[in-house]
C-alpha cells in the first residue's frame, strides 16, 4: 500500500509541475500579446499565485517521494537513469527559481505602468523575452524526466 501511495503521490506532483508550467506559460503569453497593462499585471498576479501554491508545493514534494519510492522499490539513488532525473531536476530548478523572480517583475512592472497610465517600460519587454526563452530548458527537462521515469534505461554514469 506505501508503494501505491507514494507513487500516486509522485504522479499527482509530476502532473502539477507539468499541468502548472504550461498552464502559466499559456496565460502570461497570451496576456502579452494583447499588450495591454492591466490584462498582463492581472494574469501575472495569478501566475505568482499559482507558481507559489502549487509549483512550489510539487517542487517539495517531488524529490521527497522520489527518494521515498526508489527507496520502498529498492531502487539505488545511483542508478543512472534516477541520477539523471535529479540532474534534470536541478537544472529545472536552476531556471524555475530565476522566472519566479522575473514573474514577479513582470507582475510590478505591468502594475505601474497600469497605474501611471503609460506604456509597458523596455524592461518589461526584456524581462518578458528572457523569461519566454528560459520556459523552453526547463520544460524539455521535465519532458525527459517523465521520459526517464517511465522508461527507466539502463544508463551506466559509474565504473
Amino acid at each position: 500500500m506505501t508503494y501505491f501511495i507514494l507513487k500516486f503521490l509522485h504522479l499527482i506532483g509530476a502532473m502539477v509541475l507539468i499541468g502548472t508550467g504550461a498552464g502559466i506559460a499559456f496565460f502570461m503569453v497570451m496576456a502579452h500579446f494583447t499588450g495591454n497593462a492591466t490584462k498582463i499585471a492581472g494574469v501575472a498576479r495569478i501566475v505568482v499565485t499559482a507558481d507559489f501554491l502549487f509549483t512550489a508545493s510539487a517542487v517539495v514534494v517531488q524529490p521527497i517521494t522520489g527518494v521515498l519510492l526508489a527507496r520502498e522499490v529498492g531502487y539505488p539513488l545511483t542508478e543512472g537513469w534516477i541520477v539523471l532525473s535529479i540532474v534534470l531536476y536541478l537544472v529545472i530548478g536552476a531556471f524555475w527559481i530565476p522566472v519566479v523572480f522575473m514573474q514577479m517583475r513582470l507582475r510590478d512592472l505591468a502594475e505601474a505602468a497600469e497605474r501611471d497610465g503609460t506604456p509597458l517600460p523596455p524592461a518589461y519587454h526584456r524581462i518578458f523575452w528572457t523569461w519566454f526563452g528560459f520556459g523552453f530548458p526547463a520544460f524539455g527537462a521535465i519532458l525527459g524526466i517523465l521520459w526517464l521515469m517511465i522508461a527507466r534505461p539502463e544508463i551506466q554514469l559509474f565504473g
